[in-house]
């Protein structure tokens, strides 16, 4: 990859200015030769495989972060999903894993390391049940392990069993970190149509079809596609917009690409893709809301942000298309709203609403990210807010999630406060009409016919 000195300028100006980063080199390792009887063989192994394949991990970030002046925000780990691997084992807590893990990410120096997963859109195994039940106190006991689940996918329909599960889960997720307003939710995804080689915690997992060890890249840069769209003025018409956030995308991208080459040659191990997502953060003007009013909005949530978002996500795609051949994960544009300072202020306004929020999700990369609800909303209405969102996500063939945080002991109104990355959020009010019926019925909803589109 050649790279000209204009390029080289114009690289600097975005890190210095407007927040452009690399947000995740993600390693992802297969864990399926380290399935034992015994669960302490299992730890072993898994603690012997992370360390030897990751011990340069963050050497490698860090030096090419000095080398190409381009921060690397996140250093972390994806495994196997460890209901596949602890079914193996006499026994039903699965926690010791999450702990050898957690060890693992804590003696590599990563941030996060993820893949205390289950695949369970159609249906159990006595692996994935182990590893549900064991979902609350895993992420309560350690500080780097972040946990997935895969309810519904366009395939197989939505096991709606799997969703009223997760909504207990979730509650009881909140109560065991209730001193750090339920952090472990945090760290939990429910997702439909999950990608196995996403870069992004908390929802990052080594899939099945993925080879031994690989190096995956999560590029951000809001704050560049920001400040291009500012530039341009009120009289762009939307062919100037969408084509000024494709030529940004393609940049942001090379930067990305180049580095993820870079770290798999020094590293030894297979490039495998660059997830093409705007992730914003609390900084001021690094917010995927202010590209929105950017366009003409007055305020995030406003009549025509959904159009607005699908322009952003669908230029953002087909910019970093043309910079990679290696396109993955999520690839998008993200709205959590405790790590966007432009979503906050919109909710405080009472611009944003969760079901505006969720009528964005038909159009951006993921779904509903990062919101605080009630700490005293009913499980149940936490499984029909994911029923919502698998069903999005199976009728339209996309991706969907929602890392939802009941906040203990707090009501609408009030703030949960993360730190860091994670943020901070008001806690938004919910429908208050019971669902408890509905996703008390059990079984699988079928997946959709796509013959007859409409």
């Amino acid at each position: 990859m050649t790279i000209s000195i204009g390029e080289i300028l114009e690289t600097i100006q975005m890190v210095q200015s407007e927040n452009l980063d690399i947000r995740t080199i993600t390693m992802g390792i297969s864990l399926r030769d380290c399935c034992h009887p015994d669960i302490d063989t299992v730890c072993e192994k898994i603690y012997k495989k992370v360390t030897e394949y990751a011990r340069n991990l963050v050497k490698v970030a860090g030096d090419l972060e000095k080398e190409y002046g381009i921060p690397i925000i996140n250093k972390r780990i994806s495994v196997t999903p460890i209901s596949v691997i602890a079914e193996s084992c006499n026994v039903k807590d699965y926690v010791k894993i999450a702990l050898i893990m957690d060890k693992c990410a804590e003696d590599i120096g990563v941030d996060f390391i993820g893949g205390f997963s289950a695949m369970v859109h159609k249906g159990f195994t006595r692996g994935d049940i182990h590893l549900l039940n064991s979902i609350p106190e895993a992420l309560a006991s350690t500080r780097r392990v972040c946990s997935s689940v895969n309810v519904a996918t366009t395939k197989s329909g939505i096991n709606m069993d799997a969703v009223l599960a997760m909504g207990n889960i979730i509650k009881e997720t909140a109560r065991l970190t209730a001193e750090q307003d339920g952090i472990g939710c945090a760290k939990l995804v429910v997702f439909a149509n999950v990608p196995e080689d996403n870069p992004f915690m908390a929802g990052a997992f080594h899939g099945i079809g993925e080879p031994e060890c690989v190096v995956n890249i999560g590029i951000s840069g809001p704050g560049v596609v920001h400040t291009a769209l500012k530039k341009l003025g009120k009289d762009a018409d939307f062919g100037e917009l969408s084509e000024t956030i494709k030529r940004t995308a393609f940049k942001i991208t090379r930067a990305g690409e180049l580095i993820g080459r870079m770290a798999s040659k020094r590293l030894g191990v297979r490039f495998g893709i660059i997830d093409l997502s705007l992730a914003p953060t609390p900084a001021i003007g690094d917010s995927i809301a202010n590209i929105l009013e950017t366009m003409g909005l007055e305020k995030c949530g406003a009549h025509g942000t959904t159009a607005a978002l699908a322009l952003l996500n669908d230029a953002v795609k087909k910019g970093g298309a043309m910079a990679t051949s290696y396109v993955g994960g999520l690839s998008g544009a993200f709205i959590p709203v405790s790590e966007d300072a432009g979503m906050i202020d919109a909710v405080k306004a009472k611009a944003l609403t969760l079901e505006k929020l969720e009528a964005m999700t038909c159009v951006c990369s993921v779904g509903l990210d990062m919101i605080a609800i009630p700490g005293d909303t009913p499980a149940e209405t936490i499984s029909a807010i994911i029923a919502d969102e698998a069903a999005i996500g199976v009728i339209n063939k996309k991706t969907t999630a929602v890392r939802i945080i009941p906040a203990p002991g707090k009501r609408e109104g009030d703030w949960v406060e993360f730190g860091g990355l994670l943020g901070r959020a008001p806690v938004m009010p919910l429908n208050p009409f019971s669902s408890c019926v509905f996703v008390k019925r059990g079984g699988q909803i079928p997946p959709p016919i796509h013959s007859l589109n409409n």
